[in-house]
């Protein structure tokens, strides 16, 4: 029998799947479950409204019998649903409450004058309440079918005979009520099953999406900081190229004063020496300390720079700093990597402009559209302009008019620069992550906007318009 409920649609072969099924199907409207058993309850007692009308003498039994099973059987039941611990025995009780006053039902034509003459009408309004009402699947109801036809060929057998005709009419009645009610009920349930299979696999292919969405944020999370790391790791190539001139050159200058210091040193332990030998080696010596100083003092001058902006880079605390000096600052400090990429940065600031921001996000920002202006505006390699012109146009805002004049950008692509990982220059090994974090960076950190304005062939604008105090 499961084998063929499972063929039909009508079982799932997974048990925990049933399970849920049942759950949902049978307990998932309670409430509403509860108020069509009292309307059941008051119906079934009420038909005993129809026996007085047709027969008063015989009243007082038929609302005993009916009454009872009301107060009896279907009240308490319908209150049993209230109690959680009932809950999972929720289709047995649905089945006891429409077994019992289906097989009692018979039991009340015995002591009516018509007898059964009128019992089938009676059955089919039980069975139709059962099939429509209650959330039973299609083996409790055929065992409701079952067990209330043995009870009425029971009753029937117990009461005055009925003619063959109309006792064929009556059973000919119930049973093709049973059998729609089988149908209607198998059909409900079978679409059912089908929408709560289709529920399941949408849950199911949402959790699959929301989980893949979740890895390609951290995936993205994850580039997005080792782009910012490799920004300030261009910045570290591009400081340790410039360092290693000057410690080089202090280097071979404090050996060649080492060798003069030698050669003197020997000439003095000699019979001879000449005033001009001693007055020379003497001036190589100054030349070369004075030498070694000055690069000393640019390698250190550089690493201090570096430690400003890899500060800037790190910063997220806020603070009150006035923007043009700012500005001048990052631009010298970003100087070493910009110029070896051929980059000439020119800013423009009028002098009081205080911001009350982060600086660590905003270097970040000028930092990655200097960069990106230095590999795609001048693709080449020969270099180029980069201006930043800082206006305001009231009191609460602060503007930023970035621009090159380099290739610029087709009209088709502008309306993606700022997506994630779109790069033109894949096969030069950037990821499309630089406009992405500037656009990222001013929108959620500095609470502002950025827009971008380009034509081919006449350069790039980039509008950044930040709070005064963010």
């Amino acid at each position: 029998m499961l084998r063929l409920l499972t063929r039909l649609g009508l079982r799932f072969d997974d048990l925990v799947e049933e399970r849920r099924f049942v759950d949902q199907y049978v307990r998932g409207n309670i409430g509403w479950t509860q108020v069509a058993m009292l309307l059941g309850a008051f119906t079934y007692a009420g038909y005993a409204f129809w026996d007085w009308v047709l027969y008063p003498d015989v009243v007082a039994t038929t609302l005993a019998i009916r009454g009872g099973i009301a107060v009896l059987v279907l009240l308490p039941l319908t209150a049993l649903l209230s109690v959680r611990a009932m809950k999972p025995w929720a289709e047995t009780i649905f089945l006891v409450y429409c077994v019992i006053p289906g097989c009692v039902l018979p039991s009340v034509y015995l002591v009516l004058p018509s007898g059964f003459t009128y019992a089938a009408p009676g059955m089919i309004m039980v069975i139709l309440f059962v099939s429509t009402m209650l959330p039973l699947r299609i083996g409790p109801l055929a065992v409701f079918c079952l067990t209330t036809w043995i009870a009425l060929c029971t009753a029937e057998s117990l009461g005055p005979a009925l003619p063959p005709g109309l006792r064929f009419i009556n059973h000919s009645l119930v049973i093709n009520a049973y059998a729609l009610s089988l149908y209607a009920v198998a059909a409900r349930e079978f679409r059912a099953r089908q929408q709560f299979r289709t529920a399941q696999a949408l849950k199911q292919e949402k959790e699959r999406s929301e989980a893949s969405l979740r890895d390609l944020h951290a995936t993205q999370s994850h580039l997005v900081q080792a782009e910012k790391l490799a920004s300030l790791g261009q910045l570290v190539a591009g400081v340790a190229h410039e360092v290693s001139t000057p410690l080089g050159l202090a280097l071979t200058t404090s050996t060649t004063m080492e060798a003069d210091l030698r050669a003197m040193s020997e000439a003095l332990n000699g019979t001879a020496v000449r005033r001009s030998d001693l007055t020379r080696g003497i001036a190589r010596i100054g030349n070369g300390l004075r030498l070694t100083s000055e690069n000393l003092h640019r390698a250190s001058e550089m690493v201090h720079s570096f430690k400003q902006v890899a500060i800037h880079h790190a910063d997220e605390e806020r603070h009150t700093f006035e923007l043009g000096g700012w500005l001048s600052d990052l631009i010298s400090k970003l100087g070493p990597l910009l110029s070896r990429q051929g980059l000439v940065v020119e800013v423009t600031c009028p002098q009081g402009i205080i911001l009350n921001s982060y600086p660590g996000a905003l270097a970040q920002v000028i930092s990655n559209l200097a960069f990106n202006a230095a590999a795609h505006a001048y693709p080449d390699g020969g270099g180029g302009r980069f201006t930043m012109t800082v206006t305001q146009p009231d009191q609460a805002l602060a503007r930023i008019a970035c621009a090159d004049q380099g290739v610029g950008i087709r009209e088709d692509l502008q309306a993606r620069v700022f997506d994630p990982f779109f790069t033109t220059g894949r096969e030069r090994g950037n990821i499309g992550l630089g406009l992405h974090i500037a656009f990222n960076t001013v929108v959620s950190s500095l609470s502002g906007r950025i827009a971008l304005e380009s034509e081919p062939g006449r350069g790039t604008l980039v509008l950044i318009e930040i709070p005064v105090s963010s």
